[in-house]
């Protein structure tokens, strides 16, 4: 018992003793006689989201290749569906390890290990003389996928200014879109081989560009490298910004958590870290169990039962949800998570009720020309209104909302569930279309329809504020 006070009074003086050079950083800055200097902040995204390229084209990659793989290789339909799925598997296990990794040997040491995973995938596959190797070169580069998944938009929000940090973290899915719509598109004229070759370049400049980049001052302070911790802010804002208020509101922090127990995974379903495990965990529910991967992976076959052409139907896709994802890159810290998240939601619910709406005429007989509009219709305005939010906004949220100490197990239990959930939706959307073509969509409607429900319920607004100001937030509220 006596524990459980100590630990609650831990928590309150950190509250109390954090609040002062808050306020006083805010009022700073709004005067203006602090002006930071972004360069190298905008060099350490860059780096860091060509790991999320890599992790683009990881899963851009089996699309453009089946008829070329299945026929060199002679694989059955069966032994190529194996080498698709395979990815995913490789992805959960990546998850599961990506906070213990991250917390031991730095963010920057993360994303190394998972360069070396997908390099050495990307080369089993070029050299590959059968399904063996081509499987575990598949499931190695979604180990690497797991661990970028999660660590990428961690060390970013972990980097960036609070009024840059929604921004640039979101430019983790749109590299991501990026390069999953550029190996669709280079795949129609290159070897499976040389594709393959593709996808080591962006590993290969985030190698070398890790070189340059600082480490995460957050993490920095939290294992006790004082001087590296100040060295590497100081990069990050710059030789003529003011550092020392941002330096005592993470050293504060960092101090008060280092009196907490250290955190295991049961340990998250504590009181003290509930709210936050449930908004992480949440939102990846939210984004995955609507159908994202469902419709994604099978948008060809769905505009082709619709009596749409798929060529250009897929073509569309692909670059409405690069165009919308930087349109939200740059909205997301001025308008703020939850609107985007609702109007992305609401936006859901209208494309999942279309495209449903189609089939439902199409197997009445009512209407046969205007089904297939319909269709792609709703396909294109469920896509946008997923890119504009659902899409990259839990994953920023994910990267702001847990506290330093549980960040490691909570953030690996979050992109778990997201990569499990990707998994069940792709699995089970082929048997819930041959059940109610119309019927499945009907059913993403409604989990999409939670999600707006949740959002306003649950999800706080995190814009404009920094990692420790959120989490005295959540610990009031």
């Amino acid at each position: 018992m006596s524990k459980n006070q100590d630990i609650e009074r831990a928590e309150n003086s950190l509250q109390e003793d954090i609040k002062v050079p808050l306020v006083s950083q805010e009022k700073k800055l709004e005067n203006g006689n602090v002006k930071e200097e972004r360069c190298m902040v905008y060099l350490t995204t860059f780096v860091a989201v060509c790991g999320s390229y890599a992790f683009g084209s990881c899963a851009g990659y089996s699309s453009p290749t089946q008829s070329a793989i299945r026929e060199d290789l002679s694989l059955s339909l069966a032994e190529y569906s194996l080498f698709g799925s395979i990815l995913t598997f490789g992805a959960m296990i990546g998850a599961i390890t990506s906070g213990k990794i991250a917390d031991y040997i730095g963010r920057k040491g993360a994303m190394t290990v998972s360069s070396g995973f997908c390099v050495a995938g990307w080369l089993a596959i070029y050299f590959a003389k059968g399904s063996l190797p081509l499987d575990i070169g598949r499931l190695s580069t979604g180990y690497g996928m797991g661990v970028f998944s999660y660590v990428v938009p961690v060390y970013i929000a972990e980097i960036a200014p609070k009024d840059l940090r929604g921004a640039l973290t979101t430019i983790n899915q749109l590299m991501i879109c990026t390069a999953v719509s550029v190996s669709f598109i280079i795949g129609t004229f290159l070897t499976w081989r040389a594709l393959a070759i593709t996808g080591i370049v962006p590993c290969a400049i985030l190698l070398v560009g890790l070189v340059i980049i600082p480490e995460s001052p957050r993490w920095l302070a939290k294992n006790g490298n004082q001087k590296e911790f100040e060295a590497a802010l100081r990069r990050l804002r710059g030789k003529n910004a003011s550092i020392s208020e941002e330096t005592a509101e993470i050293q504060d922090y960092i101090e008060t958590l280092e009196k907490l127990p250290k955190a295991k995974l049961l340990d998250l379903f504590q009181k003290r870290y509930r709210s936050s495990v449930m908004i992480g965990v949440g939102l990846m529910v939210c984004q995955q169990l609507g159908g994202i991967n469902g419709i994604c992976f099978y948008t060809s076959s769905i505009f082709e039962s619709s009596g749409f052409p798929a060529n250009i139907g897929t073509i569309v896709y692909a670059i409405l949800q690069v165009i919308i994802t930087a349109l939200g890159a740059t909205l997301i810290d001025r308008a703020g998570r939850k609107p985007l998240l609702l109007v992305s939601a609401f936006g859901l619910v209208l494309g999942c009720l279309l495209t449903g709406s189609s089939y439902y005429l199409k197997e009445q007989g009512i209407a046969a020309n205007a089904a297939p509009a319909l269709a792609v219709t709703g396909i294109l305005v469920y896509i946008g209104a997923f890119s504009a939010g659902m899409g990259a906004v839990p994953w920023v949220v994910m990267s702001e909302i847990f506290p330093i100490n549980i960040k490691g197990v909570a953030g690996s239990l979050a992109t778990f569930v997201n990569w499990f959930g990707a998994w069940a939706c792709s699995y089970t959307f082929n048997f819930l279309m041959s059940w109610s073509s119309y019927g499945t969509f009907i059913l993403y409607a409604a989990v999409n329809a939670f999600a707006i429900l949740f959002v306003i319920k649950v999800v706080p607004e995190t814009k404009g504020r920094t990692l420790e100001q959120i989490q005295i937030t959540i610990n009031a509220s």
